[in-house]
Parts: structure tokens; sequence; C-alpha cells
């Protein structure tokens, strides 16, 4: 068996990196002590978000006149603000209202998947389309954009240089927020907020500030996830509920990076790897081993869990706090 490694490492790249949009929004939000169980419906709101501004500017310019710097900026602008909400919701059902946090995430998951389906649907029906896709090629191009010499470069461009824009910015915001949360002092009061906001408190840290901004921030981070997803990964074709599950393989590379942005890079390739790898190991008509195939990533998580579970070391522990209410009335 010929095992191709050159077309195997892009593939699993662009496969990796929604989910370390995803994961890298979730360890800031879980380092202030929420538990977002939500970021599939961000993802999903993130994707859809963007959609709606590409198309709506597609629409009012023809192809050949559109400004690659606009068709950059109105889906992000777009994919943020609507992940921006979504974060700003969770925080006033979590943090202002003391909602339980478990309950609040997996309903934002359902209300965002429906608010995709929803939009999205609807713009399809603008299009006309006879198929259930909405197609924005002229846009997916400047994301799909790659470096022009990469192509020249062989091997090494192909596995290096091949990919879009948001996929570089992806791996410099893990390694951002892997900075911040170790060596900055705003970081040690958002660790130490989820460790304990009793004592944050205490010690004059703002608590509700540092939840707020953390899974603001986290939640509009996991949003682009999903806009990469659309109009990279999936050349600026929208599907309705053609993301899968990775917004819930997103929030598993958590736990198998142990909350670290910075691990977060290679292991989320290791799990794009691990979710494309079927489709590189011929199973011939065995479909029961080709499923197998599919259940690596989460076999993989399982094992470190009780790998985590099972060590006294503090730093590889989830936040003491986490998905706890805090109540300064019983401080």
């Amino acid at each position: 068996m010929n095992f191709d490694i050159v077309s195997f490492i892009p593939r699993a790249v662009m496969q990796g990196i929604p989910l370390l949009y995803g994961s890298t929004g979730e360890i800031l939000t879980e380092k202030s002590g929420n538990l977002n169980l939500g970021i599939p419906g961000i993802m999903y709101v993130g994707g859809i978000c963007g959609v709606i501004g590409a198309f709506f500017y597609e629409q009012a310019v023809p192809a050949d006149q559109m400004s690659g710097f606009l068709a950059i900026l109105i889906p992000m602008l777009c994919s943020l603000l609507g992940s921006l909400l979504m974060g700003l919701l969770y925080c006033f059902l979590t943090v202002t209202l003391r909602a339980n946090q478990n309950v609040t995430g997996l309903t934002m998951t359902t209300f965002g998947v429906g608010i995709g389906n929803f939009f999205g649907g609807s713009l399809i029906k603008l299009t006309g389309s006879e198929v259930p896709s909405i197609a924005l090629s002229a846009t997916s191009g400047y994301f799909a954009k790659s470096l022009p010499f990469a192509k020249s470069l062989g091997w090494f461009g192909q596995i290096f240089l091949s990919y879009g824009f948001l996929a570089y910015l992806a791996i410099i915001l893990a390694l951002l927020s892997s900075y911040f949360l170790k060596h900055t002092r705003p970081g040690l009061h958002l660790r130490s907020v989820g460790e304990s906001a009793s004592t944050a408190d205490a010690a004059g840290i703002n608590v509700t500030r540092y939840k707020y901004l953390a899974t603001c921030v986290g939640s509009m981070i996991a949003g682009l996830g999903g806009l990469y997803y659309v109009m990279d990964y999936a050349s600026g074709v929208w599907s309705n509920n053609a993301f899968g599950d990775r917004g819930w393989l997103a929030i598993a590379l958590v736990i198998f990076t142990i909350w670290r942005p910075n691990v977060s890079v290679l292991a989320s390739i290791l799990f794009g790897g691990l979710y494309i790898l079927y489709l590189y190991i011929p199973t011939g008509s065995q479909m029961a081993v080709k499923e197998l195939y599919k259940m690596l990533p989460y076999v993989v998580t399982v094992v470190v869990l009780v790998i985590s579970s099972l060590r006294n070391n503090m730093e590889k522990q989830p936040p003491a706090s986490l998905g706890l209410s805090y109540f300064r009335e019983e401080r």
C-alpha cells in the first residue's frame, strides 16, 4: 500500500484548522471558568453570518469589479459580529442570570444550528438553486488564495505554504493565546478567575468582566472556524448541516491538549489526520472497519482524559471552577 503523505498532510491541516479555531476559543473561555458547550452552534453561526455578508456583496458587485479587501473584510466582520452576539447571549444567561452552563451551552448549539439552517435555506431559495446549497466561488477565491510561489517549491510548498491566510491566522491566534495565558498579568488574572472566582474577587479582580471578555473573544475566534470551513475548506459552498461533528471535536481537542493553545496547533493537525484517515487506508467492502477508523479521534480523547485524570499535576487538570456559576454573596 502506497500512502501519499504529501497529499495527506495538507488535507489533514485543512481539516484541522476549524478544530484549532474552536479549541483555541474554548480554551480561553474555559480558563475563565465558563464551560461553553455551545461552541458547535457558535461556529455554525460564524459560518452562516460570513456567508450572508459574502452573498449580499456578490449580489451587489459584479465578480470582475469585486474588491479583494472588501470580499474578505465583509464576511469576516459579519462572522465576528454573529459570534460575538452568541458569546454575549451565553454570558448574559450564565454569568448575569447564573443559568446552568451545561444546559445553556447545549441549548445554544441547537439554537445556532437552527439559525444557520434557517438563513442558509432562505439564501438558497433567493438564488433559486435546484440543489440544496449556495456557492460563493468569487469570495472563496480570495480566502483560499495561497502564496504565489508555493507550487514552485514542490513538496515543501505543498505541505507548508499552500493554505489560505485564515489557516496561518489560526496558528498565530493559538500561539498568542498561549503567550497571553502564561506570560501576561491579564492572563494570570483570567486563570485565577477560572481556578477560584471568590479568591480572585477578593484580590480586586473583576470576575464578571473577565468572564465576559474571555467568553466573547473565545466565541469570536471559534466563529472564524466556521467561516474558514465554508470559505476555504468547502470552497465557498454552504449546505445545511454540512459541518458534521467538528464543533464537538474542537471541544474534545481542549481535553486532548490539556488546556494549552500552543499544543492545539499540532494536535488539531493530528485530529484532522485521524478524521480523514479512513479515506487513505483501503478497507474494501468492510464498512465496519471504516467506521472504526472514524472513531479514532474520540478514542484518543478518551484515553488522554483517563490518563490526565490519574495525574495529580494541577497544570494537567481543568480549571477548578469550570462550569460553576459564581455567587458573590456566598464568598
